[in-house]
């Protein structure tokens, strides 16, 4: 092991576990990643997942604070923590942590999501997303940007908006479930081919997405229809979805934002393929995609932890 560590933090979601050994200074001594996220924990036995797989980090050193946060606190999770009210900041994630000791005598503190009723009485929640943005925060000095957006995209992306710390608003799109629904069991997939993905097709449906009247329901359609009409090749239908139905996700985030963003700058979380994506297509709406912490999570859970008195 490198280092000494102040804190162990645990991102553990849906498909994936990671465990971070992180310095009082906030860098990352140390990652184990595994893909044991929690519908693939047998039995729901996590504490045997957790000591499989960072036990030496245990044993090393037992009263290491732990906090954990994602899915696992979820309800199919380890522990159901339930959701603080929007807005919220460091000081309400620490204060809303539940404790939970395990059968040997480690302490865990789960971080609890988020939740928001918004102006529709329509209620959204994020979890694992919050410590994500409370830690990008922190990559700057908790605060000091004082108003942004930032977007995390996923399965379900989030967006949200963020002032002097704390977030203040958010919201989820569907957008990637939607994206695999309609290929793998829509008409539109009849005439895709192949996974390479195509530029020039994902930058045309980003284009028609921003383009004349009407919306996405009446768009989507086209993803078959310049297919039959030879405009797009079999190989490059998927790649064309994909860019309508990202930019209309910007679209309707950006008409679903409190205020317009600061400097007209977006904070895009995460350094996949499709966070690359979203930052194109953010760029070709006119903003200017900024490029968030790769260390977002452990910087967040070090934040809420030092907020909660785990550590100096």
């Amino acid at each position: 092991m490198h280092g000494t560590a102040a804190l162990i933090g645990i991102d553990w979601g849906t498909t994936s576990f990671r465990a971070y050994r992180i310095g009082a200074d906030g860098s990352v001594l140390e990652t184990k990643a595994a893909p044991a996220g929690i519908l693939k924990v047998p039995d729901g036995d996590f504490e045997a997942v957790l000591e499989r797989e960072i036990g030496p980090w245990l044993a090393a050193a037992p009263a290491l604070p732990m906090v954990v946060s994602g899915m696992i606190t979820s309800r199919q999770g380890w522990l159901e923590v339930p959701y603080c009210p929007c807005p919220a900041g460091s000081a309400e994630l620490a204060g809303a942590l539940r404790e939970h000791a395990t059968r040997a005598g480690r302490r865990l503190h789960f971080v609890p999501g988020l939740s928001l009723i918004g102006g529709d009485g329509v209620p959204d929640v994020i979890r694992g997303e919050e410590t994500q943005i409370i830690g990008e925060l922190a990559g700057e000095r908790e605060g000091e940007r004082g108003r942004q957006a930032i977007v995390l995209p996923g399965t379900h992306s989030k967006w949200a908006f963020v002032e002097d710390g704390r977030i203040v608003w958010f919201a989820t799109f569907m957008t990637g479930e939607v994206f695999a629904v309609l290929k793998e069991h829509s008409i539109l997939g009849r005439l895709m081919a192949g996974d390479a993905f195509d530029e020039a097709a994902f930058a045309r449906g980003l284009s028609y997405a921003r383009a004349g009247p009407g919306g996405l329901l009446r768009r989507l359609f086209s993803a078959r229809t310049l297919g039959l009409f030879d405009q797009l090749p079999a190989s490059a239908i998927a790649s064309y979805l994909s860019g309508l139905l990202i930019g209309s996700e910007i679209v309707e985030a950006l008409d679903c934002l409190p205020e317009a963003p600061g400097a007209r700058e977006i904070t895009v979380i995460g350094h996949s393929e499709l966070a690359l994506r979203y930052r194109g297509a953010i760029d070709a709406a006119g903003f200017r995609a900024r490029t968030g912490s790769v260390d977002a999570s452990p910087r967040g859970q070090l934040l809420i932890a030092r907020a909660a008195g785990l550590i100096a």
